[in-house]
């Protein structure tokens, strides 16, 4: 499978099986991951691999959309080792940098026949808090990741609904 189809191909996963996820895959989908591109190549991103009962426990009353995956990993930055604009203050790279990474490991799953699904419906603080993420670490993302259940299937009012490609791109 060429790369345009397993983008077209891969979907958000909103429902796992009880499949455990092999460590020798979850260490390939990382690595990918951790050679993605960053600002400068700071790698500010931390990545916290949540499968132990009571951390599952945990983010499930944080979070209602881990859809009963075994892993869930947690992606923050580190504010004080991301990329500072030095042409504008306050502009930074850290949540640029996590999305990066976590692009590469939801394509990395997809293509390990491994689902995933980016997820935002969660208080970042409350996160940090649980977690006992460092003072200066920013959570991003929750993205659930395991083996799709068989009855899983694309949200079909956003999977392939896209705007024509003209009404993104413009060239000047």
């Amino acid at each position: 499978m060429d790369f345009l189809e397993l983008t077209k191909a891969r979907f958000s996963v909103r429902k796992f099986s009880d499949k455990p996820l092999e460590q020798e895959k979850l260490d390939r989908i990382l690595e990918a991951g951790n050679v993605a591109p960053t600002a400068a190549n700071l790698q500010p991103q931390k990545i916290y691999v949540l499968q132990s009962k009571d951390a599952l426990e945990k983010v499930r009353t944080i979070c209602p959309c881990t859809y009963g995956a075994n892993t869930v990993l947690l992606f923050a930055y580190d504010e004080n080792a991301d990329w500072k604009n030095p042409k504008q203050a306050g502009i930074h790279s850290g949540e640029q940098d996590v999305s990066i990474v976590a692009t590469h490991i939801m394509l990395a799953a997809w293509e390990a026949g491994v689902g995933s699904c980016w997820v935002n419906m969660f208080a970042n603080s409350e996160l940090e808090k649980a977690f006992a993420l460092p003072a200066n670490e920013r959570a991003v993302l929750l993205m659930p990741l395991g083996y799709a259940a068989d009855d899983a299937k694309p949200a079909t009012k956003w999977h392939g609904v896209q705007k024509a490609i003209d009404q993104t791109v413009r060239y000047i």
